[in-house]
């Protein structure tokens, strides 16, 4: 089934499959249609796995509300034990309230979560000592030195003299701090800045790293280099990595959770996300001639024309295509017989970033026009 005209999530219950919209709408949309009993059912239902693996993040039925503003509505999901799992959301979606909530910083109204199979709710302090967290802005103490700083945060943790020396060494040597261990830290760039913040989140050595857009403001090199760091992290830690950065995501995470409007609209992994997603692929075109838009429209393997910014003569066309059906052969034969000149003809796959519109649009429009 379609992430795009399904449900919201990946299944085969077949009343809610009754429920879908003839025409290809966003899964936020869909969930929303649902009554408050369907969106229970499937969020718990298909978002808690029983297939006997470890799961070291296990969300089931969490709601937080702020007053009248449902933040996160009736959530479920979980992260396998070792799985760097991306976390995508647009602004507002409750994204940054779920993983204040998984770091007990905020408490849910209803539901529960739990850490290593700790409830937040029944024991915060070991919960909280399972997870290092990496926040949004990485507020460090730009006075002192990077040596000085993370024995700080190591003595804050509790750690032992034995444990402090050990994990410091290890620490800096995975994020690769050694170069500036004794300057202090106003002088780093940003891209260090970044990676004294992933050490002190690893430093009491967590099986769950939680990390908030942690290339934010970084350049393509810095941007390799923590992403490097990241992957080399999974398989001995759960990582749950945020970010607006979709190539981040294809080239880290095995799988993708998307938040919409407080509800879960995608939980899957990155290639059968973006295989699922096929009906999104488009094509390309480029030609010269008379009526080309016009005679486009007549061929039933396109379901829409969008016009480009043409160029002199040349006009430039991106082109959906029906179904699972490549329009490439039909549009170069009617070329052909209309006389039109082709300078370009290719298929554009879709990438995680149409996937994520397409999950997520009624979401947004909806947030603008409040605004």
């Amino acid at each position: 089934m379609s992430p795009i005209q399904g449900r919201p999530f990946l299944g085969d219950d077949a009343d809610l499959r009754n429920r879908e919209p003839a025409s290809a709408v966003s899964k936020y949309e869909v969930f929303q249609a649902m009554t408050e009993e369907e969106k229970s059912q499937v969020s718990e239902d298909e978002n808690q796995p029983d297939d006997g693996q470890e799961y070291t993040i296990n969300v089931k039925g969490v709601t937080k509300n702020f007053g009248a503003l449902i933040a996160v509505d009736n959530l479920s999901f979980a992260v396998r034990k070792g799985e760097i799992a991306g976390f995508l959301g647009p602004n507002g979606s409750g994204k940054t309230t779920t993983m204040r909530m998984l770091t007990s910083y905020y408490t849910p109204d209803r539901g529960s979560i739990t850490i290593n199979g700790v409830d937040t709710q029944e024991n915060d302090l070991e919960t909280r000592a399972s997870i290092g967290y990496l926040p949004e802005n990485n507020p460090l103490y730009e006075d002192m030195l990077v040596s000085e700083y993370l024995a700080f945060v190591a003595e804050l943790r509790g750690l032992s003299k034995s444990e402090r020396k050990e994990n410091l060494d290890q620490t800096v040597e995975e994020t690769g701090l050694q170069n500036v261990y004794h300057r202090p830290i106003h002088e780093l760039s940003k891209g260090y800045h970044q990676r004294v913040g992933l050490a002190q989140a690893m430093l009491h050595r967590p099986p769950i790293l939680v990390l908030d857009e942690p290339t934010e403001g970084l350049d393509p090199n810095q941007r390799i280099t923590i992403r490097d760091l990241i992957r080399n992290l999974g398989g001995e830690r759960t990582v749950l990595l945020s970010t607006h950065v979709m190539q981040e995501v294809e080239n880290t995470c095995q799988r993708v959770l998307v938040i919409s409007q407080g509800n879960l609209v995608a939980n899957s992994p990155v290639d059968e996300l973006l295989q699922q997603a096929m009906e999104l692929r488009s094509v390309y075109l480029e030609a010269e001639g008379n009526q080309i838009e016009s005679g486009l429209a007549t061929l039933d393997s396109i379901s829409e024309v969008e016009p480009l910014e043409s160029d002199g003569g040349r006009k430039r066309y991106r082109i959906s295509m029906s179904g699972d059906v490549d329009a490439r052969a039909d549009i170069f034969h009617l070329a052909k017989k209309r006389d039109w000149i082709l300078w370009e003809l290719h298929e554009e796959r879709p990438r995680l970033e149409d996937v994520f519109h397409s999950l997520t649009v009624g979401a947004t429009e909806s947030s603008e026009s409040a605004n």
